[in-house]
Order: C-alpha cells, then sequence, then structure tokens
C-alpha cells in the first residue's frame, strides 16, 4: 500500500492554533512545556513500552483484531509496530494536545491521551507512520518555528533551548517508508545519543509476558527473530510462550459499569467511559498447582506505583492520577475496588480446594495504602464465601469453618457428621495454617474434640475408630493425652461414661468382662469389646486380663468391704467366685496383692472371716496352733471345707489363707503400728536405729506351749521365714527369745550345751532336736552378751543366786560384759534396781553391803576375796576407758550401787626398795621375749619384801603402784611379773598379757 503525502491530518492548522495560542499567552507556553517536561521527566519514565503497548492494544481492540505488537532498531531507530486501527486525525489531535483523548468507546487502555509523552525519554524526534498517513514531530523544527516569533524565541532562550516538542506536528517528509507488512502503524524513534538500544530491547524483553498478560487486546510482541504471545485455553488459562519457556496464569474476569453517583468527581472524559473491567490472575506452576505472588504492583491494567501484597495480581480499569503512577482515590476508585474484591473467590475457587489457601493473604505490613485496604477487604470478602470444602462434602464460608489440629483424614471423616464446618483433614496441615488463622477459622484442639464428641450416641465400633483416629496425637503430646482424659467410653452394660480412666479392657474372646458386668460391685466399668482399643489402655483404662482386672479400683475396694457387706446381708460368694477365679488365672503369688487378704470366706462355722484370718483345715500350721485361736471367738478360723475343696491349694493361699507362717513386711514403717504382740517394746531396743523395713512372721503368739519345736521347724521349712529368724535385730528373733517356750523356758534362759564358759549362769538347753545355729537365732545363748536391760536384769538375777554354782572366772567375764553394756549405752544404771548379792572373786554369792569394785588389781593384796567383785584387770577383758569415758570398774559399781576399791584402802609403801630398769631384768627379758613385747622403757622399784600400811596394819603385797604412779614389786616372779603385766597394760595382746598376770611363775621362773 502506498503511502499518502502531504497533510492528511490537518497538521497546519493545529500547528497555527499551537502557535497563536503561545504567542495570546506567554502562560500557555510555560504550561505546555512544563506538562511535557512533567510527563518526561516524571509520571512517564521508564513507560516507554508500556504506553505504546498499551495503544497497540486499543488500536486492535478498535479494529477488533488480534493486536501483534513489533520491535526492531532500525538504523539508530527504535521502531515499534502494531496491527490494528491506523492512526487518524483525531487521534493526531489528541498526540499534539498533551491532555486530550481521542478514545472514546470505553474498551480502550488509555484515559488521557498523554501517553505517547514516553517516547520523549529516548528521542527528540519522534514519528509515527500508519498506512492512513504519518506525523512527525521534532525539537529542532519546533524551535527554529519559534525563532520566527521573537517573543517565544525569547522565552525558549530562558528556558535554555527546551521548547515542547509533542505541541507542534508535521506531515511526515516524502518518501518515509511505510510501515513494515501486515501492520497498520509503526512509531519510529530516532535514539537520542547515549541511548542503549540494547538495553531498550532487554526491557522490553523483560516487560513482554506482563503485558501479554495486562493488555487483552494484544496477542503477540515480536523481536527479531523472538516472540511471545498468549494462548488463551478457553478454561480461564492463559498461556503465555516466549523466551524458551511458557507461563500459565489462572484468570478471572469480571466487568460492568458504574453508577453516575460513583462517577461523580472525575473529570468530562472519564465520566463518559463509565465501564470498567477487572481480571484476577495467578501464576501456575508446571503441574497446574498456585505459585502465589509475595509482591506486585496494582495493574490498570497497566503497572503502577501502587506496590500490592495479595497473592493474585489484580488488572482493574481504577482511576488513576494523569501519571498513571498513583490511585486517584474516590467513589470510582471505591466501586472498581469492591467490586474486584467481590470477584476474587471466583478466582479462588477455580483452584482445586486443598490449593485454594494459597491464596488467602497473610499478615504483615501493608506495602501501600491501597493494599492495606486491598488485603483488608479481600479478607473479609474471603470470609463470608462459601469456597473452603468440607469434610463431610460441599463448601462453607471460613466464618462457618472448624479445622481440626491433627490431620487425620479418619478423624476427620468421623467428625463430619458431629461437627458443622469441620474442614478435611488436609487442611489440618501446616501449609494451611496461616491463611486459616487469616481467616479466622479456630483450630479443634483435642479438648474441643472431646467436648464435641461428648454426648453423641454412636454404636460402640464408631468408638473404636475414632480411639483409633486420635491414637497417634496421643502417643506423641502429653498435653493431648490429658486432654483425652475426658473422652467418652462406652460400656458393656450400655452406659458411656467420661473417661478411660480406671474402666476395664476385656481380652478379645474371654468370658470376663461378662462375668465382671454380672457383680453388683459400684465403680466396676467394662469397655464394650467393639469399642476396645490401645488408646484407652494408654489413657489409663485397664486391662482386663486377670491381673488387670484384679488392679481394679473398684475391685480392691469391694474385697475390702466384703466382710463388711457379709455382715450387712450380702451374699460374699459371687465376688469371692470371681476374685478367686482370677487369682487361679493370674498365678498371683501370696503377698502380691495385700488387699486380696481382705476377700470374705466362710469358716468351718459359715460366718465371714478374711481370708488371712482363716487356715487351712489340712495346713500344718494348724497342727502347732492353740485350738483356743481358732473358733468362735478366736483371732483365726479355719476355713469351710466346701470351699477348700473346690479352689487349689496355691489360689486360696496366694489370697492369704493360712497354711503355714506368712510374712508381714513394711518396706517403710513408721512405728509399732502393725498389730504385732510386744511391738512397741521392740521398737524401744532399735530406737536409735533407722528401720528401712519391717518383715515379721505373725501369729506366733497363737502357738500351742508344746509345740514349739514343731513350730520352729515349720518356720525354717519356708525360706523366707527362715531368713527372718536370722536378722540380727529383727522383730522376730527377738519376741522368740522372751516368748517361745523350749523345754517350759523362753530360749533366751537356756545355753547350748557347747557353751561351756556360761557355766553356771545358764543351764544347757536339752535336746529336743533342733540344730544349734537355729538355738542361737532364736535366742538360745552361745556365748556371754548383754544386748538390753533385760539381759542385764537377768544376768544380775542370776549371778546373785547364792545357789548357782558360778566359777569366779566366769562371774568376772559376767561383770565385765555388764559392765560394757553400761558404757556402750545398752543399759541404763537407772533401770535396774541394785542386787542384794553379788558374786565375789571367792566365787559366793554375798550379801552387797560389804563388797567393794576392784578399780585397782593391786588393792587385792590387801582385801579380801570374799568382798571384792571383780570386772577383770582394766588392762584385759573390756577395753580401757577413753578419755572422760567411766572405766569398767566404775561402770560396774554405778551398775550394783556399790563403791570402789580405790575409795575404801587408802595405804602407803613403808619397805625400802632399789629403783632397777627393766631391761636390767633378765627374766623379765625372757618373759618379753616370750610374749614378743618390746621392754618397758623405765625402771622398778624392787623390794626383798614389800610392805604398805593400811590404816593401822602393815600388810605384805607381791607388788603396788603409787599415787605418784611408781610401780613397786617384791623381787619374786608374782611380784615382778604382775607389775610388768601393769606396765605393759595397754598392750595388744590382750590373750597372753592375762597370761602373764594369772600365771606369773610360768613365765618369769
Amino acid at each position: 500500500m502506498g503511502t499518502p503525502f502531504g497533510d492528511p491530518f490537518g497538521t497546519e492548522a493545529l500547528r497555527t492554533a499551537v502557535l497563536d495560542a503561545w504567542r495570546g499567552s506567554r502562560t500557555r507556553f510555560r504550561e505546555d512545556a512544563n506538562a511535557e517536561e512533567d510527563l518526561r521527566y516524571g509520571a512517564y519514565r521508564d513507560r516507554l513500552l508500556v504506553e505504546l503497548a498499551q495503544n497497540a492494544a486499543d488500536a486492535a481492540m478498535q479494529a477488533g483484531t488480534a493486536g501483534v505488537l513489533r520491535l526492531s532498531v532500525v538504523g539508530g531507530e527504535l521502531r515499534v509496530a502494531n496491527t490494528g486501527a491506523p492512526l487518524d486525525a483525531e487521534g493526531v489531535a489528541a498526540l499534539a494536545s498533551l491532555r486530550a483523548s481521542a478514545k472514546r468507546d470505553g474498551s480502550s487502555v488509555g484515559r488521557f491521551g498523554i501517553g505517547f509523552a514516553a517516547v520523549l525519554a529516548v528521542t527528540d524526534a519522534p514519528r509515527v507512520m500508519s498506512t492512513s498517513g504519518g506525523v512527525s514531530f521534532s525539537a529542532e523544527r519546533t524551535s527554529s518555528t519559534i525563532a520566527a516569533h521573537p517573543e517565544l524565541a525569547e522565552m525558549a532562550a530562558a528556558r535554555e533551548g527546551a521548547v515542547p516538542v509533542l505541541r507542534l506536528p508535521w506531515p511526515v517528509e516524502e518518501g518515509e517508508p511505510p510501515p513494515p507488512e501486515g501492520f497498520t502503524t509503526e512509531v519510529r524513534l530516532p535514539l537520542r545519543p547515549g541511548v542503549d538500544a540494547d538495553a531498550l530491547l532487554a526491557s522490553a524483553e523483560q516487560d513482554a509476558p506482563d503485558l501479554l498478560l495486562a493488555l487483552p487486546g494484544l496477542a503477540r510482541i515480536e523481536m527479531g527473530d523472538r516472540a511471545w504471545w498468549r494462548e488463551d485455553t478457553g478454561q480461564g488459562v492463559v498461556v503465555l510462550h516466549g523466551g524458551g519457556r511458557a507461563v500459565r496464569w489462572l484468570v478471572r474476569r469480571t466487568s460492568g459499569e458504574l453508577s453516575e453517583e460513583q462517577l461523580a468527581g472525575l473529570g468530562v472524559e472519564a465520566r463518559e467511559r463509565p465501564q470498567w473491567t477487572v481480571c484476577w490472575a495467578v501464576p501456575l506452576t508446571e503441574n497446574g498447582a498456585a505459585a502465589p505472588l509475595r509482591e506486585d504492583v496494582l495493574h490498570v491494567p497497566t503497572p503502577t506505583d501502587e506496590r500490592t501484597s495479595v497473592p493474585a495480581r489484580l488488572l482493574a480499569t481504577v482511576p488513576v492520577e494523569p501519571s498513571r503512577r498513583r490511585l486517584l482515590p474516590g467513589r470510582a476508585a471505591d466501586a472498581v475496588l469492591t467490586e474486584a474484591v467481590r470477584a476474587y473467590p471466583t478466582l479462588v475457587t477455580a483452584l482445586p480446594p486443598e490449593q485454594r489457601t494459597a491464596l488467602v493473604p497473610l499478615p504483615g505490613f501493608p506495602l501501600s495504602e491501597v493494599d492495606g485496604k486491598l488485603r483488608e477487604l479481600v479478607l473479609a470478602e474471603l470470609r463470608t464465601s462459601a469456597w473452603l470444602p468440607l469434610a463431610a462434602g460441599g463448601e462453607v464460608a471460613p466464618r462457618d469453618a472448624k479445622v481440626l489440629d491433627l490431620p487425620s483424614a479418619e478423624l476427620a471423616g468421623l467428625l463430619g457428621g458431629v461437627l458443622t464446618g469441620l474442614l478435611p483433614a488436609e487442611f489440618a496441615e501446616s501449609r494451611h495454617a496461616r491463611a486459616l488463622a487469616a481467616l479466622d477459622v479456630p483450630r479443634l484442639r483435642v479438648a474441643d474434640v472431646v467436648a464435641a464428641v461428648t454426648g453423641v450416641d454412636r454404636p460402640p465400633a464408631w468408638w473404636h475408630r475414632l480411639y483409633a483416629a486420635l491414637d497417634p496425637l496421643a502417643e506423641q503430646d502429653v498435653t493431648a493425652r490429658e486432654e483425652l482424659g475426658g473422652l467418652p467410653v462406652p460400656l458393656i452394660d450400655g452406659r458411656t461414661v467420661l473417661g478411660p480412666r480406671g474402666v476395664l479392657l476385656p481380652e478379645a474372646d474371654s468370658p470376663t468382662p461378662t462375668m465382671l458386668s454380672s457383680l453388683d460391685v459400684a465403680g466396676l466399668r467394662v469397655v464394650h469389646p467393639e469399642a476396645t482399643h490401645p488408646l484407652l489402655a494408654r489413657l489409663g483404662a485397664r486391662r482386663a486380663d486377670a491381673d488387670q482386672l484384679l488392679d481394679a479400683p473398684a475391685l480392691q475396694a469391694a474385697v475390702e468391704s466384703s466382710v463388711a457387706d457379709a455382715v450387712s446381708g450380702t451374699d460374699p460368694q459371687p465376688l469371692a467366685d470371681v476374685v478367686l477365679r482370677l487369682v487361679g488365672q493370674a498365678g498371683a503369688e501370696r503377698g502380691s496383692r495385700p488387699w486380696l487378704a481382705a476377700l470374705a470366706l466362710p469358716d468351718a462355722d459359715g460366718e465371714p472371716r478374711r481370708a488371712d484370718e482363716l487356715v487351712l483345715p489340712d495346713a500344718p500350721l494348724r497342727e502347732i496352733l492353740d485350738p483356743a485361736a481358732l473358733g468362735a471367738g478366736g483371732p483365726l478360723g479355719v476355713l469351710d471345707g466346701t470351699v477348700a475343696e473346690r479352689w487349689p491349694r496355691d489360689v486360696l493361699t496366694g489370697i492369704g489363707v493360712l497354711d503355714s507362717f506368712t510374712l508381714l513386711t513394711d518396706d517403710a514403717p513408721s512405728g509399732p503400728d502393725h498389730g504385732l504382740p510386744d511391738e512397741e517394746s521392740w521398737w524401744a531396743t532399735v530406737a536409735d536405729d533407722v528401720v528401712t523395713e519391717l518383715v515379721a512372721v505373725p501369729h506366733l503368739d497363737l502357738v500351742a506351749e508344746g509345740r514349739w519345736p514343731e513350730a520352729l521347724r515349720l518356720l525354717t521349712a519356708d525360706p523366707d521365714t527362715r531368713r527372718v529368724l536370722y536378722q540380727r535385730t529383727g522383730y522376730t528373733p527377738w519376741w522368740l527369745a522372751r516368748n517361745a517356750v523350749l523345754a517350759g523356758r523362753p530360749p533366751r534362759d537356756w545355753r547350748l550345751p557347747s557353751a561351756r564358759s556360761l557355766a553356771g549362769l545358764y543351764d544347757p538347753l536339752p535336746d529336743i532336736g533342733l540344730d544349734e545355729s537355729l538355738l542361737t537365732a532364736v535366742g538360745v545363748r552361745a556365748d556371754l552378751a548383754v544386748s538390753d536391760v533385760d539381759d542385764a536384769v537377768d544376768l544380775v538375777r542370776r549371778l546373785g543366786e547364792k545357789s548357782r554354782p558360778v566359777p569366779a572366772g566366769a562371774a568376772i567375764w559376767a561383770h565385765a560384759a555388764l559392765a560394757e553394756a553400761v558404757r556402750a549405752g545398752r543399759v541404763d544404771v537407772s533401770d535396774l534396781d541394785p542386787p542384794e548379792r553379788v558374786r565375789v572373786l571367792s566365787g559366793d554369792a554375798v550379801a552387797a553391803d560389804d563388797a567393794v569394785v576392784l578399780d585397782r588389781p593391786w588393792s587385792l593384796g590387801v582385801l579380801p576375796a570374799e568382798r571384792v567383785v571383780s570386772a577383770g584387770p582394766e588392762p584385759f577383758g573390756t577395753e580401757p576407758a577413753g578419755e572422760g569415758e567411766p572405766s569398767a570398774a566404775r561402770s560396774l559399781a554405778d551398775l550394783f550401787d556399790l563403791p570402789l576399791a580405790s575409795d575404801e584402802v587408802v595405804a602407803e609403801v613403808i619397805s625400802e626398795g632399789e629403783p632397777v630398769g627393766w631391761a636390767e631384768l633378765g627374766a623379765v627379758v625372757v618373759a618379753c621375749d616370750l610374749l614378743g613385747c618390746p621392754v618397758p622403757a623405765g625402771d622398778v622399784v624392787v623390794h626383798d619384801e614389800l610392805l604398805v600400811r593400811v590404816e593401822t596394819a602393815d600388810r605384805a603385797v607381791p607388788w603396788w603402784v603409787t599415787e605418784d604412779g611408781r610401780v613397786h614389786a617384791e623381787d619374786t616372779p608374782e611380784g615382778l611379773a604382775r607389775a610388768l603385766a601393769w606396765v605393759l597394760a595397754r598392750w595388744p595382746d590382750r590373750h597372753l598379757l592375762a597370761a602373764l598376770i594369772t600365771d606369773p611363775v610360768n613365765y618369769l621362773a
């Protein structure tokens, strides 16, 4: 097609009118120059491609064709060609007016006809060539024209030569080539020096996909051998091809017209175009999932500077300021945004249900004033629109929705018919959490689920499925387990109870639950077998096998009150049958559940008794108990024979029925509160010890007097009771030593026949067929020991019995044992009355009035043996007293209330002697060598005859120690030996030292 020349668009008239206006008003010239500069440097900077693409889209829409835009650089010119309606005179006038647009049909994108000013960013001489003709603008030609008008030239000079470029149009010069074939219009922009053509194309390449999405009238953009194009699939999905990839967008469009009231406040031309359009778009991934936007700008439909954070792109014909960068506030803008918000749920529901929350605006700081308003409105619309899927089918608005805190499809399916508005399980996943929180959708925690199902009538199998769905959460979360504690549980008797704790879980195919449910036992609750699930056990329910049933608190309470209930008239047999059957199944050992001993069973007279108060009819224990202790009025009874025959022996003994002696065990005893005979007295003997465990044999006080040997054999036949007999400080051996009867006396009154050192003090026990270790364990004496005040009283009594032939040596050792007991604190002297008779060194039991306790062994030289009570020499027989401790002699004197010999004997050495070093005495050296001890240092005063004066009498003695500690000895083996023994008083080998003192002649002769 040829290029029309001449002036087809009447540009000369346009120039004349503008020049006349400038000459008539210097202000008008400045206004036009300033306005163009504002557009060039401000509003339309960096918008060249956008504005040209917008004009191309409008031209395509005006012609009703798919718009194509081609960009190229030819001879230093950027050329932008488009299809569609060609340029016309009205369009040229709009280009040159800066304030008027030729677009009137409402389908165009531009509003003010000033977007063409964006070309000034790259050129000073833009040209537009169309199939209908061409028009050019030029800063140079404008300056030349102004130069012919002095007043205008003066104003241009004042602006440093800057003149309005787009106010004076000219026809294109002859020879200007037409638009490329297939295109109707081409904008040709000679690039100003310094403008990078490659950078312009690169920018255009980057913007191309967004332009194709924003401008429906534009279908394709070409740059050399590269192209970008839009494909409308017809299913609301737009595919943008180009750059070697295809980007899919999900779009939803709507349109309408603004009312006159809403248009109020807009300019005349804007009011002439009331139509509005809205498009929401969100990119899709390769697999078709939504890829929500993190940040974008409002498109009108070309981009503005209004930043948004809504996950989808909004392209809407919202009124904007002349710069097209900012929204123009007002009723019209509010109305279009409101319609856009109403359309937003249509975009959301176009996605699969599980992807929809991706389009919910999330909390955060608004990126702009428009963003804050838009997000608030979108969230409000989404809260009230039904777009969230229901677990039970259908859709629900977020304001009516609920979501589980546990992503369990099984749980959601079960609760879908119970909870209205419940979302599917996948909406409990973290990827939906923030979106649902922004929509104020409540999350149902376990406690909420429990509250929701409380009171719900469902079959037991339904509850089993519910427990199975909740089980994973209970397994991982302690708090969840606590909240599940109130779950309803259906019982086998048709009731439903709140909370699994304490209910009983039946085993599969077990008759036990049915048997238990028939009992009239308050609080005994058995879960319906079809509802049984391990979760209930985790939440406190008890397994209904024999062991778990026996541990049921309700059953225990029934057993513990069974005797009282039987006395009140309740038949105890059903409970007894159940308990005995369970014990038989569990194989319970005696004492494993102490409370079983309270089970009511009939005795031989048909009276109810506790199981541990009954003896088996053929029990070995029955043969050794006092018959008076068995039967009516006695502490024990004999089990009814029919019951004994019906149930196995181990079952009956397992609940406490007596076959032999049993044990009473307390792992943390605190005092004499166990009902044992004389228990308080035993506790008094261990008051200073820490009793951490009490293990004792009860019923020993019921043994018949003549059956004690058999009783002890029965005790030793059982390893457990035998072990108790050998407890050193235990209650049982303590009690047996004082109360058992062997050959007519308590065990502690006897000595073992082999304990000859106790001869005279204790009589030997006759042979009763028991071994010595057992006899010793129960108190028969094997050696001399004073363990408590009772032992002391008994020993003092025996020593004072005149008829008892006690050897002098035995008496000394007995006195030493008594003294040691006092010194060790086992005996308090205030607990004994002073004896009337005491055993002296002569072996006689004499009146205590004239006796003294020997504390200085040399006093024996002047005291008659008939007066002297001895605890043995202080160097041996007892440990020497430590500093501040009473000596053995002092302790014995306090016990017997007798004076010490040192208080009665006052003497002085009156003979002359010669001090001799111990090492100079050959016999002493030999004796020390024989004893294996060193020869003492120092000396001894040796007398041919050692004389001491006591009161008025002079007495010859073998040795003496004066008050100043000087040792004197008669020059005889006896005298030297006894003196040497005293000097060696603290030598560790006390036995040899005792021999030295008691048999000095053999050592020093």
